[in-house]
């Protein structure tokens, strides 16, 4: 009698949501493999639905998924997808966040408030996520909220490079939009040659979101390209009164460079009437057609998380992606 034979063979399945199937289906080529074919819809009260179309049984699962607006349905739809899928005996689920929802919330900076970031991670926990890939979290300690692996990528080589490319002959400077962000700037700053570093002081309003008060650049600017950069940008305030604020200390010009582009309304009028030369930004988040400017430079987020999901199928390191640096 034959005993039974168990395949010890890893299957690599990609899966996507709706939110952004663009970027899903740039890694997958470079993955050379295919998506997963899937039914999802929305019945006619909003709720969602989804259903794989062959089996996943075994498979090392990675779920893609963008958390653009309209946010809430876009989340919704990743934890659905998880559940089908640990429901559905998938071996291992990779939750694929480029960019993770409600992250600005990751801690109480008044009483009575949500710290809406771990709470995200509860529910892809809950859903049978066993593994996060994510890029550059608005805070580095969102890794901890979540119980398990937590791959925490970063553009920040695709940027300095593309800045390097560009401006490399020129005179540089790396500004933080704010104190807090000091550590970021660091190392654009050791990525660029030790370009010298300077930030924004600037005072925000608690009682109104996304409003800044006041702005003033601590550190010598004067004569500089400045490279102002920040993890996103969603209605372009802070960042705008930033670049005016390194123009009004006497820079030579502003390169606005960040992550992910959020851009809700009225950040492209804000950044195309801005003294900003060039705005540089990832493919993390869609960025529809009407929200393109001749000023906006695009950089394909893709090969990173492609090279991350192959690391993680093959029980690689992820960490060596960035010289040791993650």
């Amino acid at each position: 009698m034959t005993g039974m034979k168990r395949t010890t063979e890893k299957n690599l399945m990609v899966f996507s949501g709706r939110a952004y199937p663009e970027l899903a289906e740039e890694v997958v080529e470079l993955l050379e493999c295919g998506l997963v074919p899937q039914v999802a819809r929305a019945f006619a009260n909003g709720e969602l639905y989804v259903r794989y179309e062959e089996s996943v049984r075994g498979c090392d699962a990675f779920v893609i998924q963008s958390h653009t607006a309209p946010i809430n349905e876009w989340i919704m739809e990743h934890l659905i997808m998880v559940d089908a899928l640990k429901r559905a005996s998938a071996k291992r689920i990779t939750v694929v966040m480029p960019f993770y929802g409600y992250a600005r919330q990751d801690k109480k900076h008044r009483g009575r408030e949500p710290i809406s970031a771990r709470l995200m991670a509860d529910l892809f926990k809950t859903a049978g996520a066993d593994r996060l890939i994510t890029v550059d979290l608005h805070a580095d300690q969102i890794q901890g909220f979540f119980d398990g692996p937590v791959d925490h990528l970063m553009a920040l080589p695709i940027l300095t490079e593309y800045v390097k490319r560009k401006y490399g002959d020129q005179q540089l400077a790396v500004v933080s939009p704010d104190a807090g962000r000091i550590k970021v700037a660091e190392r654009w700053s050791a990525r660029l040659g030790g370009a010298p570093l300077a930030f924004i002081h600037k005072t925000r309003r608690t009682d109104v979101a996304n409003e800044v008060v006041a702005n003033r650049v601590v550190g010598d600017v004067a004569g500089k390209i400045c490279i102002l950069t920040d993890d996103m940008i969603d209605t372009g305030g802070t960042i705008v009164k930033a670049a005016e604020a390194c123009m009004d200390a006497g820079a030579a010009g502003v390169i606005i460079a960040a992550t992910h582009a959020i851009l809700s309304d009225p950040a492209v009028d804000r950044l195309k009437n801005s003294t900003a030369m060039e705005v540089v930004v990832t493919n993390t988040l869609p960025i529809a057609q009407d929200k393109q400017f001749d000023k906006l430079t695009v950089l394909s987020i893709a090969p990173l998380l492609g090279r991350a999901i192959r690391e993680v199928f093959e029980d690689g390191s992820v960490t060596s992606m960035f010289d040791g640096h993650a």
